[in-house]
């Protein structure tokens, strides 16, 4: 039987832990944060890079900075018998310490010392009431050693085997259902991939493509599959058997989208992980797939997966087939750090009931800015809170938990029907730069943390103002599920838009992957369109797109100024720089648009001209006003004839980059660029 894993905190000074984490050093062991010579291990920040092992030893270090994503992924890797070490000042002190990861949290112009401690104060709570063993340095040592392996590793549960044969069976049927593969940590879900893999190669598939958020994720599937083909021809992200009659390979999710190479099946490994109009790209491109997900992950989540995908798969392929894996491989069932890791990093939180909320009207829920002190004290509603933010954002993460909790420019709003959270919104407040620093955020010369919508609209485009302005952004808003389309969203955004008015704030605004859903959400809102991504997200498989409502006389400047520039040169965008804009989300955008062919240049056009020359924005961003100069160039200027054609062939005709470089005989893009700003400031 497979012993369950234990967790110690070694809290004293930093000295004496690290020297007592060095007493039981053994050959199956990983330091994060700050290793000693000679010991494996490096930064949390990499613990990515140690997944797919098997740990008997995890000690980590949160003097060096307490990452909490690291903290829940690594300990997966810890197997049945395995101790993990959390090296911490005394838990009184911890609290209060200057955590170095902080830094990711305390935004411009806070400090480390302004972060607030609730997540520590909360985490210490926890470690006490699941009864965690606090070696403090007044004692002697406890004995520990690394348990035998439990199994050998081609071994595999009851589970494991039903899902096997369910993703077998899919894959030879003659009229195949997608299947989702669903599992906590520790199930053998990449490697039932992987063994599945092997089986249908073996059996005469061709072409197995696989895909995952990155090629590590996927590196257990790999090494599962060779494994049970012993002959074959393995590299990184590929296997061929047998002499390269058939193929395993893997495919980054955004290049797979694009080629959609021929396959026989397709095997998506954490599909939580993987933006909603990518998958269902693929679903429409291949009827056998499997699409696998961790249900309680550290990155994304498989619970507002499943309860989005779902949707699609009951539109798009009825009668697919779910798999759930249960039982755990590397350790025993009710494994006490599991249970402590799910609970300290909300892993588990679950939004309230539907049949609670499933009446829930404007009328009768109330809508409150809560201090988040009172969510200690209130586990309960911090569960619903994070479980509802987890079905409407599949990448909320532990970090956000820590974010929700400590960030001092964050505030937390809740819509509650008899208590029952309904809706919940994040805001942070951004702006209020002084003259000088948003003129360096505006000329590129600074990026202070945080302040993502005023900084956007400096540095791309192009309004020096807007890090001035003061406002609240709209980071994060869900409304859960069973009590959606009744308007509760839009009040609860009207809440926040009265709350920011009355602390004279200049704007409320929010940046999210574009869609044509969303769009019209918050346009009801009376929240406009002023900004689009150029490039499509990773996170949302989106452009971005930044909506502004003003609320001041210096807001509704701004606003108009922005939306009107936004709305003259869109047309120009999506035809130069932006063909990969989705035809839906254009056509939302594009009402109240114009084509702006005037070749006179206002002040704001004078200042994008410069900010190209300066290189402080890029040429997308400031085309519209390029093309003003080089459609009104005055008969005699300093342009040579090859710039004289180059801005012909890039400004005028439009022609892409691709075209430009292999006509100009540059070595690139960025040559080019350079090439064509200098062409511009001749004129």
């Amino acid at each position: 039987m497979t012993e369950p894993r234990q967790l110690w905190v070694l809290a004293g000074t930093r000295a004496w832990a690290r020297d007592a984490a060095l007493h039981y050093a053994c050959d199956g062991m990983l330091w994060l944060g700050e290793p000693p010579a000679g010991v494996p291990g490096g930064a949390a920040r990499e613990a990515h890079k140690w997944l797919g092992r098997e740990l008997d030893l995890l000690v980590i270090d949160a003097w060096a900075g307490f990452d909490v994503e690291a903290f829940g992924a690594a300990s997966g890797a810890l197997r049945g018998g395995g101790l993990m070490l959390l090296l911490t000042p005394s838990l009184a002190e911890w609290p209060r310490y200057a955590d170095p990861e902080y830094a990711r949290i305390a935004v411009h112009p806070f400090t480390l010392q302004q972060v607030s401690g609730r997540f520590l104060v909360r985490f210490v709570h926890l470690l006490q009431s699941h009864s965690v063993d606090v070696l403090t340095g007044g004692e002697a040592l406890p004995p520990w050693q690394a348990a035998p392996t439990a199994h050998p590793a081609d071994w595999h549960t009851s589970d494991q085997q039903a899902a096997l044969e369910a993703i077998t069976e899919m894959a030879q049927a003659v009229v195949p259902v997608p299947l989702v593969l669903t599992s906590d940590r520790g199930r053998g879900k990449s490697a039932v991939l992987g063994m599945a893999a092997a089986q249908l190669l073996r059996d005469g598939l061709r072409h197995i493509v696989v895909t995952a958020p990155r090629l590590a994720a996927a590196d257990a599937l790999f090494e599962h599959a060779a494994r049970l083909l012993p002959q074959a021809e393995v590299s990184r992200g590929s296997l061929e058997f047998p002499q390269g009659l058939a193929r395993l390979q893997f495919f980054a999710p955004d290049e797979l989208a694009h080629r959609l190479p021929a396959a026989d099946l397709l095997l998506v490994d954490e599909a939580a992980a993987l933006p909603a109009p990518l998958l269902e790209r693929l679903l429409g491109h291949y009827p056998r797939s499997v699409f696998a997900t961790t249900l309680h992950g550290y990155e994304g989540t498989g619970r507002g997966f499943a309860v989005r995908f779902q949707r699609v798969l009951d539109e798009r392929a009825p009668g697919w087939r779910s798999v759930r894996l249960t039982e755990p491989i590397r350790w025993p069932v009710n494994d006490p750090l599991e249970h402590f890791v799910f609970d300290a990093l909300l892993l588990d939180a679950q939004a309230a009931e539907d049949a609670r909320v499933r009446d829930a009207t404007v009328d009768g829920c109330s809508i409150e800015l809560v201090a988040r002190d009172a969510l200690l004290d209130d586990e309960t509603t911090l569960r619903q809170l994070f479980g509802l933010l987890v079905l409407a954002h599949y990448r909320t993460s532990p970090l956000d938990l820590r974010h929700l909790l400590d960030g001092p420019n964050v505030s937390v709003w809740l819509m509650r029907r008899q208590g029952q959270v309904v809706a919940t919104a994040l805001t942070v407040r951004e702006g209020g730069f002084d003259a000088v620093l948003a003129r360096e955020i505006y000329q590129g010369k600074r990026r202070p943390r945080g302040h993502l919508i005023p900084q956007s609209l400096a540095l791309h485009s192009g309004f020096v103002e807007a890090p001035q302005l003061s406002g609240e952004r709209i980071m994060r808003i869900a409304v859960h599920p069973a009590a959606q389309q009744r308007g509760l969203g839009t009040r609860l955004v009207q809440a926040i838009i009265e709350q920011a008015r009355n602390e004279a704030l200049d704007f409320v605004g929010s940046s999210f992957g574009a869609t044509a859903d969303l769009l019209a959400f918050w346009r009801r809102a009376e929240l406009l369109p002023v900004r689009l991504g150029l490039t499509r997200e990773a996170s949302s498989g989106s452009h971005s797109v930044i909506v502004l409502r003003p609320l001041s006389p210096a807001g509704e400047a701004l606003s108009g100024a922005v939306r009107a520039r936004f709305l003259a040169h869109l047309p120009a965008l999506l035809s130069d720089g932006m063909e990969t804009v989705d035809a839906g989300v254009a056509t939302v955008l594009l009402h109240g648009a114009v084509a702006d062919e005037t070749t006179e240049l206002d002040a704001q056009d004078w200042r994008d001209v410069e900010s190209f020359v300066q290189g402080w924005r890029g040429y997308e961003v400031c085309q519209v006003a390029l093309r003003k100069r080089a459609l009104s160039l005055p008969a005699t200027t300093r342009l040579t004839a090859r710039q004289h054609e180059l801005l012909l062939c890039k400004i005028v005709q439009r022609q892409p980059w691709v075209q430009i470089v292999a006509a100009f005989g540059y070595s690139g893009r960025a040559q080019a660029l350079a090439a064509l700003r200098e062409a511009v400031a001749n004129i």
